[in-house]
């Protein structure tokens, strides 16, 4: 009741459009993880016709029987009106968008798998990381499999959790075709959903990448019982060697004052929502080696994935973002995470 009557402020005050009416546009939805099963509760009050994609036979089965996975986003159901399927070609025929919420390291092989039924789809990537094994950015592998230029990223603070409970989030959408652009705002803005437009793309995935990078710094320091004081300096020089990284990959250095940018950083190195902000806490709190696996093993951390990546990347660039070699030295080769605090103090 309380957050109706909150949510319904929001809208008389920030004059937020109301719900869509008849669109009945078809998606294809790839992921019926926790961020998956979010957006699809956008785009059903949207009206959209959704086919959502699972690679696993049993978790197809489980969802057309219970409609929800208590585990990812406890007390939620996907609507009734969504068809659950693991046929890729059956994701993909006849729809006039198709949105991606699957793990980095998953994208590559679902591109290859896309690729036969592939025309003039237009493509939504809801998808934060780097693939390991080439340094590839999400757009960069669909653009090398696919060939389309018909792509798009959106990105941005909204834990799935929250985006369900129907209150205000902005995400930052970044394109350069404006029918794909047309297209996301028809699906996936609405009375609670702001998207804001951007035609930087390299820079909206590298924000949402590095954030979960920085995020894993942000827990090392609660783990290490540092104060918000300490937090807010950490942020701070963080959002700048951000605008260095997006400045060498060519990208808008000023995508980092966007809701992909320091407000997905905000939220991503201050909320214990955040599975990358808890994994860094282990490394403050110097868990065990055990400890640590256990959480990686059930857990999937992408800002440690991520921080090998783009410790390459910048290596192979010869830019050099100390933050980031120290955050790798912690995380990766077992530095001691007090050396951040120092760190922070002597940073130029």
């Amino acid at each position: 009741m309380m957050a109706t009557h909150l949510f319904k402020l929001c809208q008389q005050h920030l004059h937020l459009p109301s719900a869509k009416k008849g669109l009945f546009m078809k998606v294809g939805l790839f992921g019926c993880g926790a961020y998956g099963m979010a957006l699809s509760s956008i785009m059903i009050e949207n009206n959209c016709d959704i086919t959502m994609w699972t690679k696993f036979e049993e978790e197809k089965k489980n969802l057309e029987e219970t409609r929800k996975n208590e585990k990812l986003i406890p007390n939620f159901s996907i609507s009734e009106k969504i068809k659950l399927t693991t046929s890729v070609e059956e994701c993909i025929r006849d729809k006039d968008l198709l949105v991606i919420a699957i793990p980095a390291a998953f994208i590559d092989s679902l591109a290859l798998e896309m690729k036969p039924y592939i025309k003039d789809n237009h493509i939504v990537i809801a998808t934060k990381g780097i693939e390991q094994e080439t340094g590839l950015f999400i757009h960069q592998i669909l653009e090398k499999h696919l060939d389309t230029k018909n792509l798009a990223v959106i990105s941005g603070p909204s834990f799935a959790v929250d985006l369900v409970t129907k209150m205000p989030a902005g995400l930052t959408l970044a394109t350069q075709n404006e029918e794909t652009e047309r297209l996301t705002k028809e699906a996936l803005a609405n009375r609670y959903i702001k998207l804001r437009a951007t035609k930087d793309i390299i820079g909206t995935e590298i924000c949402g990448s590095i954030k979960n990078v920085i995020a894993l710094s942000a827990g090392m320091l609660a783990g290490l019982g540092a104060n918000d004081s300490t937090t807010a300096m950490l942020l701070t020089e963080a959002s700048h060697d951000m605008r260095e990284i997006i400045n060498a990959f060519d990208g808008d250095k000023q995508t980092v004052l966007s809701f992909a940018g320091f407000g997905d950083l905000l939220l991503t190195c201050t909320s214990v929502k955040s599975r990358n902000f808890s994994f860094g806490k282990l490394l403050g709190e110097k868990r065990s080696k055990e400890e640590i696996d256990e959480y990686l093993s059930h857990t999937t951390v992408e800002g440690f994935y991520t921080l090998e990546s783009i410790y390459k990347l910048l290596k192979d660039k010869q830019v050099s973002i100390p933050i980031i070699d120290l955050i790798y030295d912690i995380a990766v080769e077992g530095k001691e995470p007090e050396s951040l605090l120092t760190f922070l103090v002597e940073k130029e």
